[in-house]
């Protein structure tokens, strides 16, 4: 899964609309953020199989980010990391905190066999990304029905929704482009932990544009 993880943000935006988006654009893909990071250090792997339907990704040895206790301890550290840090209210530093363990949520549903519910334990996933037409069905649903929830509560507070359309747009053509353009076949190294990070550096950046009051 990759833009629907961002419906996790629109949720919690929606439900505390003083909590920056950008926060949330960053937590929802917090584990993916280190896990790139990872790959570029050495310290986790994959490869790249374009022989498998979906998602081409043999994620084989990723224990740091998306065990379940390694989502845990991602998610608590960037709650409080919100609290102490960006001195955000408890309850945006929650959702913050929320955002983050949704992704090992929904990564359940799509994954392969390859999330680990502790170390040296079995690992899970119900594998939807081997159904390609389906699971691209939910990713965009997910996106679809909270971005208008997003959209919605923008709305309520006499926001323009446009921006927040734009945004949504932005993240639906980032997913065309991902499936058109899958990572090379082999092992994933330097430049392919390096490209995804900055991508999720430039979705980070275009919310924090998206969020902006104008000026009175």
């Amino acid at each position: 899964m990759f833009v629907g993880h961002y419906a996790a943000a629109f949720a919690a935006k929606a439900i505390e609309p003083r909590t920056p988006l950008w926060t949330l654009a960053a937590g929802c893909q917090l584990i993916d953020i280190g896990w790139s990071s990872l790959i570029m250090a050495g310290v986790e792997h994959a490869s790249a199989d374009p022989a498998l339907p979906g998602s081409t990704l043999v994620l084989y040895d990723m224990p740091w980010t998306h065990s379940l206790p390694g989502a845990a301890a991602w998610s608590v550290a960037a709650a409080l990391a919100c609290i102490v840090l960006l001195r955000l209210s408890a309850l945006s530093s929650l959702l913050v905190g929320a955002s983050v363990f949704s992704h090992w949520l929904l990564d359940l549903i799509v994954h392969r066999p390859d999330l680990l519910l502790y170390p040296g334990g079995p690992k899970v996933g119900f594998a939807l990304w081997n159904y390609p037409v389906a699971e691209q069905a939910v990713e965009i649903g997910l996106l679809a029905v909270f971005g208008a929830v997003w959209v919605a509560s923008r709305k309520a507070q006499n926001r323009t929704a446009w921006p927040a359309i734009l945004f949504i747009a932005f993240l639906v053509a980032l997913q065309i482009v991902a499936m058109l353009m899958p990572p090379a076949s082999g092992q994933l190294g330097v430049t392919a932990g390096a490209t995804i990070l900055a991508v999720y550096v430039v979705v980070i950046v275009a919310a924090a544009l998206a969020d902006v009051r104008p000026r009175a």
